[in-house]
């Protein structure tokens, strides 16, 4: 009998001691909470115990459910801190130097985890990375066959010297340049995984959101794919979804920025539709209809001996998708490296996204946010008249020289290369031999760096006018 007391004690004590409350690893010290919104936390306990949530004035309480879940909000705040939480259950925890603002979800392939260590003037760079309002989170790599609750991380990092050099270099560009702008907190969620396609990235709501993507949604019940020896392939569709998205899930995000597309480069419009997908899956499972979505046009790059024009192909259908409410496209065809595949100059791609943030989001109307992008087309005699949204202070040659990289097309369907000028707040195009041009193609090639700009510095997109077959 007392050998059996003995270990009910020893049991009864084991347990005692592994009963506290818990958090997914998105929700620590130093974390940023997204400002004007009700703000989320959750996590685990006992099931049945009662957990207090309290920050500052405002106390919040709520009652772990069966498998021990819960879940609770805390009102709207102003941006500042820095605050403390108590989470108080089985056991008590305190979250440290949580600040209020604006916070971000930077996803996509390499060129969106490549690092500040890796970019243009990294030494300088990080000697002056003294801005210990941004914050930012990496998640490590990792898919799943289902969707996640949790996913293990090193917890958010305050920016300084001894910490930026392996935050996102796109997401802390666009982040400092919001806080230089804002004066508020900047939070930075890093989920990218270099190499990767788009389709492990959506949920299945995404793509049951987009009927020309049925022969993936017809087979969502056999995603993500396993390997031969067991392992989930993550470029599968819905893998990263399941091990990277889900588990930061429901945190609260202003809006996400995205730098993807090489691994998907060939598919021309139909990248298009997987986009749509992308977009529509994240708007619905944060349950925000209008979750702005910023992305970046790819830069210029050869491909190998693959088709010239494939990636041309990919900037049509990123360009297409500014149709899409609540959407803003970086253009990079100025500031690439035709000889590799990961551009350096990452301060110009992040400025360039939190300038579509700031004039979306954050009141900034009277901001150029854009270079020109193709508008439409008039054909007077033998040329044709190319107009554009987004001309801010006028057009010009970036570099001063002729316009470069328009080819202009009879009804024959053979492009040439064509002359053209600025004409106002128009471009004239027209070539020799070419009498009766039918349509224009302008920056068609993978390794194409047009100088049409807008006086403000920033680039016009490659466009075409025809719907022919671009290859």
């Amino acid at each position: 009998m007392r050998r059996l007391l003995s270990v009910l004690l020893l049991v009864l004590f084991a347990s005692t001691v592994q009963a506290e409350v818990r958090f997914p690893s998105v929700i620590g010290d130093n974390m940023v909470l997204q400002r004007g919104e009700a703000v989320p936390l959750w996590g685990w306990d006992d099931a049945g115990t009662k957990v207090t949530v309290t920050m500052g004035d405002v106390t919040t309480s709520t009652t772990a459910g069966a498998e021990g879940a819960w879940a609770v909000y805390l009102p709207a705040m102003k941006a500042g801190g820095p605050h403390e939480i108590v989470v108080a259950g089985t056991s008590t925890v305190t979250i440290k130097n949580v600040l209020v603002g604006e916070v971000w979800f930077c996803s996509g392939q390499s060129n969106m985890e490549w690092r500040v260590r890796q970019s243009n003037n990294p030494k300088e760079e990080i000697a002056a990375a003294n801005h210990p309002r941004i914050r930012h989170i990496k998640f490590p790599h990792r898919p799943a066959a289902d969707p996640q609750v949790n996913i293990p991380s090193d917890g958010w990092k305050v920016c300084s010297p001894a910490t930026v050099g392996d935050f996102t270099g796109v997401g802390y560009y666009f982040g400092r340049h919001l806080l230089q702008e804002l004066d508020v907190p900047i939070g930075l969620l890093g989920c990218n995984w270099g190499g990767t396609r788009i389709e492990p990235w959506t949920p299945p709501v995404g793509f049951r959101a987009v009927p020309k993507l049925a022969d993936i949604t017809g087979k969502l019940d056999e995603y993500p794919s396993v390997r031969g020896n067991g392992s989930i392939d993550h470029q599968s569709p819905l893998a990263l979804f399941n091990g990277m998205v889900s588990p930061v899930q429901p945190y609260g995000i202003r809006g996400a920025i995205w730098y993807q597309g090489e691994s998907n480069n060939g598919e021309g419009m139909l990248y298009h539709e997987k986009m749509k997908a992308l977009i529509a899956g994240w708007r619905s499972v944060w349950n925000k209809p209008a979750l702005p979505f910023y992305y970046v046009q790819l830069a210029p790059y050869r491909y190998g001996n693959r088709g010239s024009e494939l990636l041309a192909g990919i900037w049509e259908a990123q360009l297409k998708t500014l149709a899409v409410p609540h959407t803003g496209m970086a253009v990079t065809v100025d500031i690439g490296n035709t000889r590799d595949i990961h551009p350096r100059n990452k301060q110009d791609v992040g400025k360039r996204l939190a300038l579509w943030a700031l004039a979306k989001d954050y009141g900034r109307k009277k901001l150029v946010y854009s270079g020109p992008l193709y508008k439409g087309m008039t054909v007077q005699g033998d040329a044709i008249h190319i107009s554009f949204d987004h001309v801010g202070d006028g057009l010009v040659s970036r570099d001063g020289k002729a316009l470069s990289h328009f080819t202009i097309a009879g009804a024959n369907k053979a492009f040439v290369a064509a002359s053209a000028t600025i004409k106002g707040k128009t471009v004239v195009v027209r070539a020799g031999g070419v009498n009766q041009p039918v349509a224009v193609r302008f920056g068609w090639h993978h390794e194409a760096e047009p100088n049409l700009s807008n006086k403000n510095g920033l680039p016009a997109s490659p466009f075409r006018t025809d719907s022919w077959d671009p290859r």
